[in-house]
């Protein structure tokens, strides 16, 4: 496993705009060469749920409908950091945000939770309208 810290999340209105980021620590190098990174969220009484996925090695990036074309996951190799960029925010992405990360690469199930080793605690992001 490798150690995440979430940060950047907040209050802010409806159609603005908040970038999370994610660092990671520990055994990065592994995760760096053939693993994976994202964010889930949580909204109060639904279920966690995926929002966006990173792949290390090559930067391919996979979305949520919910949120494709509004949200932007990247990541910086260097500092070991990924990096959700929201858009054009809705009451309905308020939720507690959730960095992950697994050493491998799932083609077929990285929307599952249980699909990656590493959580971070979460940060709240409100979206008021």
């Amino acid at each position: 496993q490798v150690q995440l810290v979430e940060s950047g999340g907040g209050l802010v209105q409806a159609g603005g705009s908040l970038r999370l980021s994610c660092a990671a620590s520990g055994r990065t190098d592994i995760y760096r060469r053939h693993g994976m990174g994202g964010w889930f969220r949580q909204a109060p009484g639904k279920e966690r749920e995926f929002v966006a996925a990173i792949r290390w090695s090559d930067g391919r990036t996979f979305y949520a409908d919910s949120v494709k074309g509004r949200f932007t996951i990247s990541r910086n190799n260097t500092q070991n950091t990924v990096y959700l960029h929201m858009t054009t925010l809705k009451p309905e992405d308020t939720a507690v945000y959730y960095c992950v990360a697994d050493r491998s690469f799932h083609s077929a199930t990285y929307t599952f939770r249980r699909s990656y080793d590493s959580w971070g605690q979460g940060t709240q992001v409100t979206v008021s309208s």
